[in-house]
C-alpha cells in the first residue's frame, strides 16, 4: 500500500477541494500533491534517500502535513518530534536516530541550532532563511517536480519515539499499510467518514491522536481544520463557522469545552463524531455532552503506538460498558496470559498479547529502529506484549486494570514513572524515588512523586519541581510531592506502588 497514491487519488477527484485550512490558509488536494511532490524532488536532489530519517521540528501547520507527503514520497521516513519535549530528550532521539535532515521553523530554530551541527543534518527551514547552509521552502517549492521510483518492497512511513519503561526511547517504524488500514479503512467503517466530513485536530500534530487524522484526510478526502493551539473559544467559532461534523480529543480538551459546549450548544450542532482517546471519560462527562448534544456519536478507544487501535468503545456500550475500552477490533487477536505466558480465564486479569498478521501489514508496527533485542523481548510466536494488564467480562469487553510499564496518561500524553523517577534520583539529598499517576479533574491523571530523602537532608517541593521541569518535558514535571520517611516495599525490595496511591487519596 502506498499512502502518496490516495493524496494523488482525492487531487484528481476533488482538485479545488480545501484538504487543509489552518486559519487563513487554505491548501486545496491538487495543492497539497503538487507541493509535496516539488519538495520530495528537492529532498532527493540534496541527498535524501530511501530510508533515511527526517525529522520534523515543526509547529502545527499547513506545513506539516505537506512535508509530511513529501519525506514519504521521497522513500525517507518521516520523524515527528513533540517540541514539547525538553531539549535533552530531543537531544536523545536524535542521537539515536540520526536524522539525515530537520525541517523547522523559525520558533524552533534555537532548539535545532543547540542540537544540530549543519554540516551532519542538512537543515530546511519553514519559512525566510539568510543562511547558506538552509534550504528554504520557498526554494524547495520553485524545484521542478520529477518522478521518483521506489523500491515496490518500501513500505515504511514513520518513526516515532516511545519511552520504555528504563527511559530509553525506542523508535517505533510504522507502515504506510499501518497508516492507510487503520486510519483509513477502520474509521471509515465504524465512524462512517465520508469527503463530506469537517475534521477539526485540536492536539499537536506530533502527538499520535492529531496525526490519525492527516490519514482520514488523504484516504477518505476529507477536509482537515489544523487549530495552531487549544483555545476553547476559538474551537468554539470554528467548529460554527465551518460546520465541523468531526472532533478528535483528548479527554481534557473534553473537560475544558464542556462549559460552552452546556452555555450554548446550538453553536456546536454540526458535530456528529467525538473521538476520544487517552484515558477514559468519566460517564457523568459523557452524560453532560450528549444532554447538551443528543445526536452526537462518542466513540472511544484503546491504543498505542506500536499497535494502532485495538479495541473500541461504540456509541450505544459507552454506559453500559463505560469503564472498559471496548471489544477487540476486528482482525485483531488477542489474548491475556499470566506471568508464565499461558492463557488466563474470563474474568482475570492477565498481560494483554496481540498479532494480526506479519509486523507492518495491518495494525502492528514492522520493527523497533536499530534495537533488534527489544523486537525479540517484545514478540513471541508471533505475538507482541503490550505490556498493559487487562481483564475480559463475559460479554468480550476488555478492561485496563493496571499498567505493567507504570505509564501515567495526563492530558493525552504518555508519562513513564521510571523515566521521572531517574531524573529525581540526580538531585542532591534524594536516596529514593516512586512516581504514581494520581486522579486529577483537568488532565484525568496527574504525576505524583513520593520521596524518600537522605538522612537529614531537608527538601522543598518546588524546587524537585523546577529541576524535573529543566530536565523533562513541563507535562511530565510532578504536580504532586510527597515526603516518605521509607517507601513501602515487598519481601523482594520492589516499591509497592498501590499502597502509594492508596496514601496520596487518604492525604486528600
Amino acid at each position: 500500500m502506498k499512502l502518496p497514491s490516495y493524496l494523488a487519488a482525492q487531487a484528481q477527484a476533488f482538485p479545488d477541494k480545501f484538504a487543509l485550512v489552518c486559519h487563513e490558509t487554505r491548501v486545496t488536494f491538487r495543492q497539497l500533491h503538487e507541493d509535496s511532490d516539488r519538495i520530495a524532488t528537492a529532498l532527493r536532489k540534496s541527498g535524501i534517500t530511501v530510508g533515511d530519517r527526517v525529522a520534523m521540528c515543526l509547529p502545527n501547520c499547513c506545513e506539516f502535513v505537506t512535508v509530511f507527503f513529501a519525506i514519504v514520497k521521497s522513500g525517507a521516513l518521516a520523524m515527528p518530534i513533540n517540541m514539547r519535549l525538553a531539549t535533552n530528550e530531543i537531544a536523545t532521539i536524535f542521537a539515536d536516530a540520526a536524522p539525515a535532515a530537520v525541517f523547522f521553523s523559525e520558533g524552533e530554530r534555537e532548539v535545532v541550532d543547540s542540537i544540530c551541527s549543519a554540516a551532519a543534518v542538512r537543515r530546511f527551514v519553514v519559512g525566510p532563511s539568510d543562511d547558506s547552509a538552509e534550504l528554504s521552502i520557498a526554494s524547495m517549492l520553485a524545484c521542478q517536480p520529477e518522478a521518483i521510483e521506489l523500491p515496490p518492497e518500501h513500505d515504511d512511513c514513520m518513526i516515532c519515539y516511545t519511552s520504555g519503561t528504563t527511559g530509553h526511547p525506542k523508535g517505533v517504524i510504522t507502515t504506510q499499510a499501518n497508516y492507510i488500514v487503520g486510519n483509513g479503512f477502520l474509521n471509515a467503517m465504524y465512524w462512517k467518514l465520508s469527503p463530506d466530513d469537517r475534521i477539526v485536530v485540536t492536539t499537536p500534530l506530533a502527538h499520535r491522536t492529531a496525526f490519525a487524522r492527516v490519514g482520514n484526510m488523504a484516504v477518505l478526502g476529507a477536509t482537515l481544520y489544523i487549530m495552531p493551539r487549544f483555545d476553547v473559544n476559538e474551537a468554539m467559532r470554528l467548529i460554527e463557522a465551518e460546520k465541523i461534523t468531526l472532533i478528535s480529543i483528548v479527554p481534557t480538551v473534553g473537560r475544558m469545552m464542556l462549559p460552552v459546549i452546556e452555555a450554548e450548544p446550538t453553536r456546536f450542532s454540526s458535530l456528529r463524531v467525538l473521538v476520544a482517546t487517552g484515558e477514559a471519560f468519566s460517564a457523568e462527562i459523557k452524560r453532560r455532552l450528549l444532554k447538551a448534544l443528543p445526536k452526537l456519536e462518542i466513540f472511544s478507544f484503546f491504543a498505542m503506538t506500536e499497535a494502532g487501535s485495538l479495541a473500541m468503545l461504540k456509541p450505544d456500550e459507552q454506559f453500559d460498558h463505560g469503564a472498559s475500552v471496548g471489544r477487540v477490533t476486528p482482525g485483531v487477536e488477542m489474548r491475556l496470559v499470566d506471568a508464565d505466558g499461558q492463557p488466563v480465564n474470563t474474568g482475570e486479569a492477565g498481560e494483554i498479547w496481540v498479532r494480526c498478521g506479519l509486523p507492518g501489514q495491518y495494525l502492528l508496527f514492522r520493527t523497533y529502529f536499530d534495537q533488534p533485542q527489544a523486537m525479540r523481548d517484545a514478540f513471541q510466536e508471533g505475538w507482541f506484549k503490550t505490556g498493559d494488564i487487562g481483564r475480559f467480562d463475559e460479554d468480550g469487553f476488555l478492561y485496563i486494570v493496571d499498567r505493567k510499564k507504570d505509564m501515567v496518561l495526563s492530558g493525552g500524553y504518555n508519562i513513564y514513572s521510571k523515566e521521572v523517577e531517574q531524573v529525581l534520583l540526580r538531585y542532591g539529598g534524594v536516596a529514593d524515588a516512586a512516581v504514581v499517576g494520581v486522579p486529577d479533574d483537568v488532565y484525568g491523571e496527574a504525576v505524583a512523586a513520593f520521596i524518600e530523602p537522605e538522612v537529614d537532608v531537608m527538601l522543598a517541593e518546588d524546587e524537585l519541581i523546577r529541576w524535573c521541569a529543566s530536565e523533562l518535558a513541563s507535562y511530565k514535571k510532578p504536580k504532586h510531592v510527597v515526603f516518605v520517611r521509607e517507601l513501602p516495599r515487598n519481601s523482594t525490595g520492589k516499591v509497592i506502588k498501590n499502597e502509594l496511591r492508596t496514601l496520596f487519596l487518604t492525604r486528600l
